[in-house]
């Protein structure tokens, strides 16, 4: 991410994940007690009791990709004999984090970006380790965050099948491959995405892209999606683990100046909660994950609407965690 006013805070991709947790927190007398049918017990997780006995608690988000990732991380630490609970679906930031503070949940997956931006939404950083760096200088000293995952779930600029092909694009073509037939497409995205650096400005200082014109629509949602699917935009912020993408054929674009920032996948952990052994497993599993194949566990579940826990365990046994 390039230095500007503006973070992760107010991109797109932030705005996603406040839109869940709006949704999470009407909800949250309903979510708040929710688990797998190992997490054992409906107890009203916020009355920050500790796991017992060891039991390491994984807990997610109220959206699909946390769920599996969760189960990731939780079916990861059985397999060395860890034994784990689950508390899913619980719903906002500000709750999740709350809960790990106080030792309910043990592991809790995040998005680096988007959790700078929550800890300190004033400071822009430039590299994903300096974002990881911002993290930690302002974790509850109680947390860590273990190593980055490759998976990066992220703003994207994103073409359909047919510009694609028009153009010669692929998933190895950047942003700046599109800038050179820009005056000929439409991008669509938030409203906001008009006059923020992680936008149009941005595009026109980083990539020199200037489009024929753009299409308000929302911030990676249905409405952005449909435009896209059907030529009404050319070209889209689309997050890069989004189903639609496999689905529609869609092409994201490679973004090497990162003016969409960061996205990586990493455990938030509390310190006290895991063993080594536990840190270790996770540092691991997290290594083998990529963005590629975050799209492809996403779009099982959202899409093919499997089960997330019978979706992280073939994959994990693919990479030889079982």
């Amino acid at each position: 991410m390039t230095t500007r006013e503006n973070s992760t805070w107010s991109s797109p991709s932030y705005l996603r994940l406040a839109a869940v947790a709006v949704a999470a927190a009407v909800a949250a007398p309903l979510l708040v007690g929710c688990s797998s049918s190992s997490g054992g017990g409906s107890s009203d997780p916020l009355a920050g009791k500790k796991a017992s006995g060891g039991t390491v608690v994984v807990g997610s988000n109220n959206f699909a990709e946390s769920t599996v990732l969760a189960y990731i991380y939780g079916e990861t630490l059985k397999a060395k004999g860890i034994k784990v609970s689950y508390k899913l679906n619980i719903g906002t930031r500000e709750t999740t984090y709350g809960m790990m503070k106080n030792g309910t949940l043990t592991v809790l997956p995040e998005f680096n970006g988007a959790l700078l931006s929550y800890l300190n939404p004033k400071l822009v950083a430039t590299t994903a380790a300096a974002t990881d760096a911002g993290i930690t200088a302002k974790l509850d000293p109680k947390l860590t965050v273990l190593n980055d995952s490759p998976a990066q779930d992220k703003d994207s600029i994103t073409v359909n099948a047919a510009t694609a092909k028009k153009y010669h694009l692929t998933s190895a073509s950047s942003i700046a491959d599109l800038a050179k037939v820009a005056k000929e497409i439409s991008i669509g995205a938030s409203p906001e995405f008009q006059t923020r650096q992680q936008g149009l400005v941005g595009l026109k200082s980083e990539y020199n892209l200037v489009p024929k014109s753009f299409k308000p629509l929302d911030a990676g949602g249905p409405l952005t999606e449909a435009a896209l699917k059907n030529n009404n935009v050319q070209a889209a912020d689309i997050f890069t683990t989004d189903p639609t993408v496999t689905s529609e054929k869609f092409v994201t674009l490679q973004d090497p100046k990162s003016l969409f920032g960061f996205g990586n996948v990493l455990p938030l952990v509390y310190k006290s909660g895991l063993t080594q052994a536990g840190v270790d497993a996770l540092n691991a599993v997290s290594a083998k994950l990529d963005t590629a194949k975050l799209l492809d566990l996403d779009t099982q579940v959202q899409t093919d609407k499997k089960d997330p826990l019978a979706v992280a365990q073939a994959w994990l046994k693919t990479v030889g965690v079982s």
